[in-house]
């Protein structure tokens, strides 16, 4: 890293530029200035490698390497490498010479991936608004790890945290225009460093105020995972900004195509080359760094730009065989995005043992089988079961289950929009998914009507259910358990205001709603039959042994072939086997869906021992028992146990 002590007790900055002519260290005043106070040439050493040395740098040193290319052209340009970078409000942007915090040694929690529940969350938006954050902590790192937040969680049942990028980014000139900001923050420029926005300041804070949330969250029993764009850089397409790899080796950091000109899968004007092994030092570098700061693993944002070969996505790979061969990142959880803008780039189900990968089919085939589409029953059954036929040469765990994320509508305005309404993105509402598979239940967007929002309110809990009861790692966004809503806009990217900021303001129907969400996580984690990690395969009698699950017709016989494919078939049971054994006995499970829009008469089945007990319902009253068998409310899912007597309420 620049900056670490040189061999004759200055500081060293380094700087590799194979087509720089000089490369100079410039040094700032705090305070934001212009113009360096003082300007130390770099000497060219092996490897292209640019260094010198400087005696007295005081502490939180400001600087910037001025980079000269081969035909004379001199800019500044921030180090790839820094660990901390100012915000820039000050009209400037600078490297901050900062040391890494003394480790505090807080051993990994290493849980595995059967008992982990991911809460997709956004450092600023999930406390900006807390009441209880002290108020100069909200939207910091330290907000994140502050009481009331911490508590919140822990209530929820979630056990692992994923942020939206913190790697320091910057928003694009196109929306510094239009008043607004990429408030997701995917369009870094420092890979190493923590966004200074999240900060109490941002001279060194941001990084020892991140070390410190990570710490806090493990401490507390969190796995922390970050979300990291490895794709693109903020620097855009030709004619963007300099800000730093296009300034140092704009050849060697992004990837052209035959033309000359630069390759773009990202969408966003340029792509990384990870087949540089420059680059792939960098990642690795990065990813190592940020493990030792106490993270626990990684998303991948648009992970199949970073896995291609001559344009073809490849298993082989050099950055998979790289991670997967090191010691510390082969601990990692990692996640992939499976799909890029490149050519084939949709690769759900094609990442190696090892990742796991959000499953947009999950999503997608949940949301329309819970508005009504037909003929969805044998996917449903599918995702419910793991999604073995994407990862049959890995486990269930290799799926990332989710109804919403940062990406897309909010959990409440999924239910209560048909169309986007993106007019405030400044692109006359052309962005943003149009695939969205939602459904408003009665009239677009909010309202007071009571029979509209009891629907709304089935929907959402059936969604939920579907997550908590499906084979997989289930994922949550920040703020769907207090229905947080973007009024419509499924491509909130751009707004950092209370559009996008979680809204704590008590409700009876938020605290109704954030409570069943708490008691589904708790029936998850009771029930290990719900978590195991393996594929449920519901095998014929004469196949011997008893099955993994057994999917039921309401008049209690196992579903036929043809039964699957009937479009008047109201729903089905699922029924999972006791998982006894020696001395640890466990519950049988029946979970009934019922999409119709009548009730269902639901035959239980004969239960191992014990009677059927009803853990729960999506619907607004309990299930009532009828002669052996339970009526399922429309549009609804009941969960029975076996347990000592016969169904509750």
């Amino acid at each position: 890293m620049s900056g670490d002590v040189g061999s004759s007790g200055g500081r060293r900055f380094e700087l590799r530029s194979a087509s720089a002519s000089s490369v100079a260290l410039c040094l700032f005043e705090a305070g934001g200035e212009r113009h360096p106070k003082r300007v130390v040439p770099m000497t060219r050493g092996d490897d292209d490698t640019w260094s010198a040395t400087v005696d007295e740098i005081e502490s939180s040193q400001r600087y910037l390497f001025e980079v000269t290319g081969r035909r004379g052209r001199s800019r500044r340009v921030l180090d790839p490498r820094a660990l901390a970078i100012t915000s820039g409000h000050d009209g400037s942007r600078h490297c901050v010479r900062v040391d890494e915090p003394a480790p505090r040694e807080v051993p990994a929690l290493e849980r595995s991936w059967s008992d982990t529940v991911i809460y997709e969350a956004h450092v600023k938006g999930l406390t900006r608004r807390h009441p209880e954050v002290p108020e100069h902590l909200r939207g910091t790192y330290l907000g994140l790890v502050s009481p009331p937040i911490l508590e919140h969680l822990r209530q929820l049942g979630v056990t692992a945290v994923e942020l939206l990028p913190i790697h320091h980014f910057v928003s694009e000139p196109r929306l510094l225009r239009l008043g607004l900001t990429n408030y997701w923050g995917y369009s870094p420029i420092g890979f190493f460093a923590p966004h200074a926005d999240y900060a109490t300041g941002d001279e060194g804070q941001q990084l020892a105020e991140f070390c410190e949330m990570a710490r806090r969250l493990r401490e507390e029993g969190f796995e922390l995972i970050l979300d990291t764009c490895f794709g693109h850089t903020a620097e855009g397409p030709a004619g963007g900004p300099t800000l730093s790899f296009r300034g140092i080796d704009e050849d060697v950091f992004y990837r052209r195509r035959p033309d000359g000109r630069l390759e773009d899968w990202s969408g966003c004007g340029n792509s990384l080359d990870p087949d540089e092994p420059r680059v792939r030092e960098l990642f690795l570098d990065s990813l190592r760094t940020w493990m030792r700061r106490g993270v626990d693993g990684f998303r991948f944002d648009q992970a199949p730009i970073l896995f291609r070969r001559d344009g073809e996505f490849r298993a082989d790979a050099p950055l998979f065989e790289a991670i997967a061969a090191d010691p510390l990142l082969s601990r990692a959880k990692l996640i992939a995005e499976p799909w890029d803008l490149g050519p084939d780039g949709y690769r759900l189900g094609g990442f190696p043992e090892g990742w796991s990968e959000w499953n947009g089919k999950y999503r997608d085939t949940v949301r329309s089988a819970w508005r009504g589409d037909q003929g969805q029953l044998p996917e449903l059954a599918t995702r419910l079961s793991g999604s073995e036929d994407l990862f049959s040469d890995r486990a269930p765990s290799a799926s990332i289950n989710f109804i919403t994320c940062h990406d897309g509508y909010t959990l409440q305005d999924l239910v209560s929009h048909r169309r986007k309404h993106n007019g405030l993105n400044g692109e006359s509402n052309r962005d943003g998914h149009d695939d969205n598979r939602s459904c408003h239940w009665g009239l677009e967007g909010a309202t007071d009507h009571p029979a509209i929002r009891r629907r709304r309110r089935r929907a959402r809990r059936n969604l939920l259910a579907t997550l908590a009861l499906s084979r997989g790692v289930p994922m949550l966004a920040h703020g769907d358990e207090l229905l947080r809503t973007h009024h419509g806009n499924n491509n909130a990217y751009c707004h950092d205001s209370p559009l996008t900021w979680v809204d704590w303001t008590s409700t009876p129907e938020r605290e109704e709603h954030h409570d069943f969400l708490r008691r589904l996580l708790r029936l998850r984690s009771e029930m290990e039959v719900l978590r195991r990690d393996v594929f449920l395969t519901g095998r014929p009698v004469e196949s011997g042994g008893p099955p993994d699950v057994s999917w039921c017709r309401a008049d209690g016989e196992l579903l036929a072939r043809e039964d699957w494919n009937d479009p008047t078939l109201p729903g089905f049971g699922m029924l999972l086997p006791d998982s006894s054994t020696a001395g640890a006995p466990a519950p049988q499970v029946l979970v009934i869906l019922n999409r119709s829009l009548d009730r269902l008469v639901f035959r239980l089945p004969v239960p191992s021992s014990g009677g059927w007990e009803l853990a729960l319902t999506t619907a607004n009253r309990p299930a009532p028992r009828r002669q052996g068998a339970i009526v399922v409310a429309p549009l609804s899912i009941a969960v029975l146990r076996t347990g000592s007597s016969d169904v509750t309420t």
